[in-house]
């Protein structure tokens, strides 16, 4: 097995309920490092809280989920804050709405996490957060606050901020969802060449020819369960589940 073969990250029996409405019934699921598993699905699915789990935003009922090299998480037995804690340091998260802080500068924006959180010497890490503004495009907004930016530069700038934590798995919560249609593209721009790059991500999106082109294998979810998987050509293309074949003909014809 070669490296980029070899799982990052091992998830199974992963299940989730929010008062009696369950919304992950035993997902099973595994990353491969330098690879890219794209979810699609309808709303509801599951697909965000799936990431959010990842992320140990949320706590799952049941399931474990695995880092090669730590953590091992089985939330069966009420693991600690401190366990639900170490998966977000292997792991961080882009999210739909940006998130950024309105009250700081782009640069103040991305150190952020490098110096509160991870404790690394502001020196570092603003040097480390220029040379990635640099490689979207943004360096000349270091100083400009959220409010002075297009919905396309907020959300490189927190694609910028994920990246600057150093994680080993990236996640995107339908980052272009929010964007007007034309600047959808700049922001797909970033992720394939992070997809180039080797980065291993976990991408919840609806631009399915942006799937076909940056995923190593597609699920598709729907009523909590993974219906279908498989390589984008068969999931998007040929799919065998009637279930996949409705969703797919509403997204590309709408009516």
């Amino acid at each position: 097995m070669s490296p980029a073969d070899a799982p990052l990250i091992e998830v199974t029996g992963l299940a989730k309920s929010f008062g009696d409405r369950e919304v992950l019934r035993s997902v099973d699921l595994t990353v491969g490092t330098g690879r890219v598993l794209v979810l699609i699905g309808p709303s509801g699915s599951g697909k965000t809280t799936v990431l959010r789990c990842l992320n140990g935003l949320e706590t799952p009922d049941a399931g474990r989920i695995a880092f090669t090299g730590g953590p091992e998480v089985d939330f069966a037995s009420a693991p600690s804050r401190r366990q639900r804690d170490a998966l977000r340091d292997r792991s961080a998260m882009v999210f739909q709405n940006y998130n950024l802080f309105p009250h700081r500068t782009v640069l103040e924006n991305v150190i952020e996490g490098p110096v509160q959180v991870q404790r690394r010497p502001r020196a570092e890490a603003e040097t480390e957060a220029l040379a990635l503004l640099e490689r979207v495009g943004l360096a000349d907004q270091r100083d400009s606050h959220p409010f002075q930016l297009s919905g396309g530069q907020q959300q490189r700038v927190g694609i910028v901020r994920a990246l600057a934590l150093k994680p080993d798995l990236l996640l995107f919560d339908e980052p272009t969802s929010s964007l007007d249609p034309e600047l959808v593209g700049e922001v797909l721009a970033v992720i394939k060449e992070l997809a180039e790059s080797g980065w291993t991500m976990v991408v919840v999106t609806h631009e399915l020819e942006f799937a076909r082109g940056v995923a190593d294998e597609v699920l598709f979810m729907d009523g909590g369960v993974i219906v279908e998987r498989g390589a984008p050509g068969e999931v998007l293309r040929a799919p065998r589940e009637e279930r996949t074949q409705r969703f797919l003909r509403r997204l590309l014809h709408p009516m």
